[in-house]
């Protein structure tokens, strides 16, 4: 038997990278011979393979392929299709176009694409579909894809690397100096929500206290440049710009360092296939104040505080909670710690991955 992961780019900074690296390994481990077949690797000691060339490595009735699905690519229809083994399909979900009309031709054309492929996907006939979350699943459920073949699999990634990392100390000492922080991480993107975060944001300001930061943490990109302005208009409208951070990107000591000194993780996103930043905070305990929108309810659990409304009047409410009440805050930070090790942590999730994979291992 031969083992095969399937992805458009490897990236071990990318969650979807990072859930692919840790399958292989954890394949490796039980000692067979796997291999990562992509178009383009960046970051990643790893060897990697064209992916044209999977079939003949891996296509075989008695071999196993693992797909990371999270954007169109017609090339993996192409390639599940050659291969006669056991063919699993991680859904990592797709943005809905409608998110990036206002902001990006581009991204709205290659969302609407990757979209079009789920019934493709859901309806090859794979023998393993999986989801990151049940969202996710029941998107390829509705997709077509068969109920009996279906499961769920939180994404695999770097979080104890992060909790076991030595933070930045300039970070935590420019940070810490009596401001309540509000942190974001994620990349800008129009479905992160940041513009309803800045205005929550600013009712905190305005309703609570001014002594107050908005840490804006994650990768800015110049195809969404119309978005990041908007969102520099909105700091700008409320008046807040003197307030608002921006970290373009972090090691993994400034993620540790932004997290230790913020008082609340604040999550407004509009759409998430699981979210993994959410996990972080839980392991490195930031206390959780999140919108309840897609997979993030799910993702959460019990382990913050979650809320279906849009009122940023409440979230700011929220976040005061947090910072006066030890108790509540106290409470919520175990409730998360217990949530990680017991969901997410990466032996929970390996034993999870191996289950899945029992009728072919």
């Amino acid at each position: 038997m031969k083992a095969a992961i399937l992805i458009p780019v490897l990236t071990s900074k990318d969650a979807v990278g990072a859930d692919a690296i840790a399958m292989a390994q954890a394949l490796e481990d039980l000692g067979i011979e796997t291999r990562v077949f992509c178009l383009s690797s960046m970051d990643v000691e790893r060897k990697t393979w064209p992916a044209e060339r999977l079939p003949a490595f891996a296509g075989g009735p008695g071999d196993l392929v693992i797909y990371h699905f999270s954007t169109g690519w017609p090339t993996a229809v192409e390639i599940l299709g050659r291969c006669r083994g056991f063919r699993v399909v991680k859904y990592h979900n797709i943005t809905p176009a409608t998110f990036f009309k206002d902001y990006s031709a581009d991204y709205q054309a290659a969302c609407e694409a990757g979209r079009r492929e789920l019934a493709t996907m859901a309806q090859l006939g794979c023998e393993l579909y999986l989801g990151d979350s049940a969202y996710n699943l029941e998107e390829l459920l509705e997709a077509g894809a068969p109920r009996d073949r279906g499961g769920v699999l939180p994404p695999f990634h770097r979080v104890e690397e992060i909790v076991q990392v030595e933070a930045d100390t300039n970070l935590v000492d420019t940070l810490t100096d009596g401001s309540r922080n509000f942190l974001m991480v994620g990349r800008v993107a129009p479905n992160k929500g940041h513009l309803e975060l800045v205005e929550a944001f600013a009712a905190y300001v305005r309703g609570y206290s001014d002594s107050a930061r908005l840490i804006l943490l994650g990768k800015i990109d110049p195809r969404l440049e119309n978005y990041t302005s908007a969102i520099r208009q909105r700091i700008d409208e409320f008046g807040v710009g003197q307030q608002v951070v921006w970290i373009n990107g972090a090691s993994e000591a400034q993620l540790k360092a932004a997290y230790l000194a913020s008082h609340v993780f604040m999550l407004l996103s509009q759409h998430e296939g699981f979210c993994v930043p959410l996990i972080e905070s839980m392991a490195v305990g930031t206390p959780i104040v999140a919108h309840a929108s897609s997979a993030v309810p799910e993702t959460l659990g019990d382990a913050g505080i979650c809320w279906e409304e849009n009122d940023p009047w409440l979230y700011a409410a929220s976040a005061a909670r947090l910072f006066s009440d030890d108790d509540l805050r106290n409470e919520l930070l175990m409730t998360a710690r217990k949530r990680y090790q017991d969901t997410f942590a990466v032996d929970v999730l390996r034993q999870r991955f191996l289950q899945h994979l029992a009728p072919v291992l």
